[in-house]
């Protein structure tokens, strides 16, 4: 199978290439090193890469994916993640892609109710970030394209993820970074912000395995929850990342590193994906947190 990602140079997209190539699929040329990144906001220029690429399938991950950023830049926020999103369906449409796999995020269920814990897919979408409400509107468009016959899609909604190679603005390798260089500086306090939420992590190679089952077994028009379907706090991922420190350490609450739109709980049901495609996560977050660790110590040395 041929695929093309946008994002491929990001956190998620180099994950996603290096597992489409381990399962035998040819990458085609679309966003990789030796190009010039594709830009999805200009559509002639991204048409004649697709055209060009002439992948079976296209993964859709190239956004603006910081939550906390999407408060100061919100059109550009929108530019990108809905704009961006209507011209990569239209370039799969050019370039007769059989199907696109459009990667949302949980953060469009928004404040949910205890009861409905973990939610499911037909919960309903009450974003509260500018990120959020981007992409709604940005699966609402796959959603539509897939109804009207122009491309086939398959829409992810996928929950909180990370592992070697992520961000540091990002929560777990930005705890991780401040850990590796208090080892390093002798230091003993480690900022934080606010430790109560509850997140749903996966492993990042779980993932995108998820991703590929999507792109061959998921249904058009479709939407799936990618999650564990465990509910983890903050200051549990922080205290597990402690636990591996070379001495002993502290957290502070900064209160520049604290959220006011923070969601409280965000757990997921993987049902729909497990029963379309067999998946499970395979990788279990004590594994996660130590490789992003020790990547966060190759990176301070």
């Amino acid at each position: 199978m041929k695929a093309a990602i946008t994002g491929a140079r990001g956190f998620v997209g180099r994950h996603l290439a290096a597992h489409l190539q381990s399962e035998g699929d040819e990458v085609a040329a679309l966003d990789v090193e030796g190009l010039e990144p594709v830009d999805i906001t200009d559509l002639p220029a991204l048409t004649a890469r697709v055209v060009g690429a002439r992948p079976h399938v296209l993964y859709h991950l190239a956004a603006r994916s910081h939550v906390g950023e999407s408060w100061t830049d919100e059109e550009g926020v929108r530019r990108v993640n809905v704009d961006g999103t209507a011209n990569v369906l239209e370039a799969c449409a050019a370039a007769g892609v059989a199907r696109v796999v459009f990667v949302g995020s949980a953060e469009e269920y928004g404040r949910i109710d205890d009861p409905d814990v973990p939610v499911r897919e037909i919960a309903p979408l009450r974003p509260v970030s500018p990120y959020a409400r981007s992409k709604v509107d940005a699966e609402t468009l796959a959603l539509r394209a897939a109804r009207d016959g122009a491309v086939g899609a398959v829409c992810v909604r996928a929950f909180n993820h990370t592992g070697p190679g992520q961000s540091a603005s990002f929560l777990v390798p930005g705890l991780a970074a401040r850990i590796a260089a208090a080892e390093r500086d002798a230091r003993d306090d480690i900022a934080v912000g606010n430790l109560t939420p509850v997140r749903d992590y996966t492993d990042v190679r779980d993932i995108v395995r998820a991703y590929r089952l999507l792109a061959t077994l998921g249904d058009s028009g479709q939407v799936y929850n990618v999650c564990s379907g465990r509910g983890v706090s903050v200051a549990d991922i922080a205290n597990g990342l402690l636990v591996r420190a070379t001495r002993p350490m502290q957290l502070t609450v900064d209160p520049a590193l604290v959220r006011e739109s923070d969601v409280p709980v965000l757990i997921g049901d993987a049902t729909r994906l497990h029963d379309a495609t067999g998946w499970t996560p395979e990788i279990p977050l004590d594994q996660t947190l130590a490789d992003v660790l020790d990547a966060a110590r190759a990176a301070t040395r």
